[in-house]
């Protein structure tokens, strides 16, 4: 027996981006463009809604088999997403691809995030609640995160300098993330400061500029280079004074409800 229909009424909201988008409320829906938030949608209840995902959505583990798989973040399969005839898709600026998504915004309403720092995550928490119907659950969960966090601060009685540290997030060519970026500001309330923040966002290094960077800590992040264990001499070589872990890349850089484990996470790392 097919359910009656409930009607839908628009609701004009403004994203990240600052764009006007007119959403069906409530939404029913959903592709989501990008891991973190396909995780929040799922952790705000409304996983039944979320018709598409992408191949990288792999948070909760039953994202890629209940919905369709609509590409990667920066390569959509349009006939699949017009299959799917979503109200709503939402996006990010960084992970999506400009191209792709003003041709999905000529069909659909796409929301789009922007965010480089924890208080803009909370805020895309908050929107995304409201505009899905979740927003007192979505409002619960920031206000844990922002919690944790607080909890995470250095005690006002350290005087000790943070530790520098390099966060790799790609290799041959070694990449790393620096300023303006959402691990830049993670690894700031973890306290630590970066090795490379007198560069921007995501540069390129070569081996001789890590070594005269020398930084105390080299972290190694799981993702979107899956370094590993076997990674770590190459680094240690190079730097032999540095302490060289493999960091969960999720835990730094999955802006949605993956938070909530963050901090005592990188209360661990000091």
């Amino acid at each position: 027996m097919e359910l009656p229909t409930i009607p839908s009424h628009p609701l004009n909201v403004t994203d990240q981006m600052g764009r006007r988008v007119a959403v069906p409320f409530p939404p029913r829906r959903i592709v989501s463009l990008v891991p973190s938030q396909t995780e929040l949608l799922f952790d705000l209840g409304l996983g039944e809604k979320v018709v598409g995902v992408t191949k990288f959505c792999i948070h909760p583990t039953e994202a890629r088999t209940q919905a369709t798989v609509i590409g990667g973040t920066k390569n959509f399969d349009f006939e699949k997403i017009a299959a799917l005839k979503p109200d709503l898709i939402i996006g990010n600026k960084e992970e999506n691809y400009q191209a792709g998504i003003e041709q999905l915004a000529a069909e659909y309403p796409v929301w789009l995030s922007d965010i480089s720092n924890l208080p803009e995550a909370l805020d895309m928490i908050r929107r995304v609640g409201f505009i899905v119907g979740a927003k007192e659950k979505a409002a619960a969960l920031a206000a844990d995160i922002e919690a944790s966090f607080a909890d995470l601060a250095l005690p006002a009685a350290s005087t000790a300098a943070p530790e520098s540290v390099a966060y790799f997030i790609w290799r041959k060519p070694y990449m790393v993330a620096t300023t303006g970026t959402f691990i830049d500001d993670m690894l700031r309330r973890a306290g630590f400061a970066n090795a490379f923040a007198g560069l921007s966002r995501y540069p390129e290094i070569s081996a001789d500029q890590l070594v005269a960077a020398n930084p105390q800590c080299i972290f190694l992040s799981s993702e979107p280079y899956p370094f590993a264990a076997k990674h770590m001499a190459e680094f240690q070589a190079l730097c032999p004074a540095a302490k060289i872990e493999i960091v969960d890349g999720e835990l730094f850089s999955w802006y949605g409800s993956r938070l909530r484990k963050s901090a005592a996470y990188f209360s661990q790392l000091r």
